[in-house]
This record gives structure tokens, sequence and C-alpha cells, in this order.
């Protein structure tokens, strides 16, 4: 017993995660009106060796409307009106209408939703902090959802930040069927103007559940 108590002295306490850079992107990303990126999605399946890589764009603003495009051409569609997001399969022509706080949605509504809106304290009520680090200058956070029903499809989510700018790198989310989807961003632009339109999708000739 003794010796058990002795080991457990001289083992290394585990860091809290270095929680300044998140707050410092929060901040930003808090403060920006609209948001359009580039991104590279990595879908990593466990039957494949390899991920597969799929180039896509993202309009953003922050009231919550989002346009995730998928493929170039665009192969899938997610648009959001900041309540409901329709998810639609452009070569199917079959489309689905969820709540974009919907654990479905999530994985294209993260990062216009309030856990984003609401700085650390809001960022900390959805996700849990576990270990962070930084490698060749980009801090990387690995979180945990809180929501269980966002917990159950969801295990693990990942953000890469680069401190110098306060942007978001890249966000990674590892589902409950172990698979992994990162999105690596590029080309983003800051409060550019975005037509109204582009966060309206027309059905018309879609088969919509």
């Amino acid at each position: 017993m003794r010796a058990f108590l002795a080991l457990l002295l001289v083992l290394p306490l585990k860091a809290e995660p270095d929680l300044a850079p998140l707050k410092g992107w929060l901040q930003r990303h808090g403060e920006i009106r609209t948001l359009e990126a580039d991104f590279v999605q990595q879908r990593t399946l466990p039957a494949l060796k390899k991920p597969v890589e799929t180039p896509g764009t993202l309009e953003m603003t922050s009231n919550g409307k989002l346009r995730w495009e998928l493929g170039k051409p665009a192969k899938s569609i997610a648009v959001s009106d900041g309540s409901t997001i329709i998810m639609a399969d452009v070569g199917e022509k079959r489309a689905e209408r969820l709540d974009a706080d919907s654990p479905k949605a999530r994985s294209f509504t993260m990062l216009s939703g309030d856990a984003m809106k609401g700085g650390l304290d809001g960022f900390l009520e959805v996700f849990e902090p576990v270990e962070s680090r930084v490698v060749n200058g980009i801090y990387q956070l690995t979180t945990r959802p809180k929501p269980r029903e966002m917990r159950n499809k969801v295990g693990w989510v990942y953000f890469d930040i680069d401190p110098a700018t306060n942007e978001l790198r890249a966000l990674e989310i590892r589902l409950d069927d172990k698979s992994r989807i990162k999105t690596i961003f590029s080309n983003t632009r800051f409060n550019v103007e975005i037509p109204s339109e582009r966060f309206r999708f027309d059905l018309t000739g879609y088969q919509v559940r």
C-alpha cells in the first residue's frame, strides 16, 4: 500500500487545458458578421486505409444562417436559415428537413450554434475541454460534447486554431460509428456581402422527408 501511495505522489498530474487561445478565437468569431471559406473534407472510415478527400465551400452569418457545399460541382448541400436546416443529395434529388440544433445537423451547424456565440462560457456549456497542445504553432484542443443527444452521435470534437490570427484552421469530429470527419479550412474571407438567396434552397423536384 505504501509503495502504491508513493507511486501516486511521483506520477505527474495531468495539466488543465490552456483555454486562452480558445477564448481569443471565440472573441473574434463573435465579432464576425459573415464568413466565407474554402475547405477540404477528409473522411476516414474503419474499412479504408486512406481518408476520402472532397473539396467544398462554407458560407455563414452571425445570425445562424449557413450554406455548406461538398464537392465541385456540389453533390451534397446543407442550407440553414438559422432554425431549420435542409440537407440535400443533389444527384439523388433527395432532401431532409431538420431542426438546426438536432444531433444530425450539428456537424454542419456547429460553427454557427450557440456554443460559438456566447464566448468561453457558452462554449463550455456545450463542450468539455479535455486536452490542449501546440503543434507547429497551431493550438489543438480536444473536447467532448456535453449534451447527451449530441454525445450519442459525436464522441469527440477537435479544434485547430491559429493563435496568431485567432482563426480556425481545422475542425474534426469522431462519430459513434468510429468514422472521422476532418474539415481543413483555407482562403477564409470575413465580413463579405453574401446574397440572402444563398440561404434558401429550392426543393422543386426533390423527394423531401
